[in-house]
């Protein structure tokens, strides 16, 4: 098994050394990135909502591992590959919920994953994370415990398939 913490071993933000030089080190570094997902049986990402977006060291990830014509492009060598987000966030923006147009982390990771790696997505999203902290949100601690509670079989069941 692999584990990669970004939070705790951030990957460098890709630079126009890593993006085109195929021969600095950053390129290399990215080739290790990009090596390591194709090992991989399944991964899994967790992409917390900060600020409507994913971190930046899950952007700096998905900029080194995208490689034109290896890992995205007519063949990409990691399609159909499962990968499960979870991907937490403090409020909701679920359809018919008042922020749902501020939806930026599932939209956006689904269009990478899945249209430039060719992966096979499955989302899991608690929501409304803020509400215990939160003394506005106290009335929907009932739907974050739910939230939760789904969120948590949605993992058992996944872990089952894969």
């Amino acid at each position: 098994m692999i584990h990669r913490d970004l939070a705790a071993e951030p990957v460098p933000h890709i630079t126009a050394d890593g993006y085109s030089r195929r021969d600095s080190a950053a390129f290399e570094a990215r080739l290790r990135l990009i090596e390591e997902l194709e090992r991989a049986d399944a991964v899994l990402i967790g992409a917390p909502m900060y600020n409507y977006a994913i971190p930046s060291t899950l952007k700096a990830w998905l900029d080194n591992v995208i490689l034109l014509g290896r890992t995205s492009g007519e063949s990409p060598s990691c399609k159909g590959k499962p990968v499960t987000v979870v991907a937490s966030r403090g409020g909701s923006y679920e359809p018919g919920t008042p922020r749902e147009g501020f939806e930026f982390v599932r939209n956006y990771l689904e269009a990478v994953l899945v249209g430039s790696l060719g992966m096979d997505v499955g989302f899991i999203v608690p929501e409304l994370t803020m509400a215990p902290r939160n003394p506005a949100m106290a009335a929907l601690i009932p739907l974050v415990e739910a939230s939760r509670e789904r969120a948590f079989e949605e993992a058992v069941v996944k872990a089952k398939m894969l």
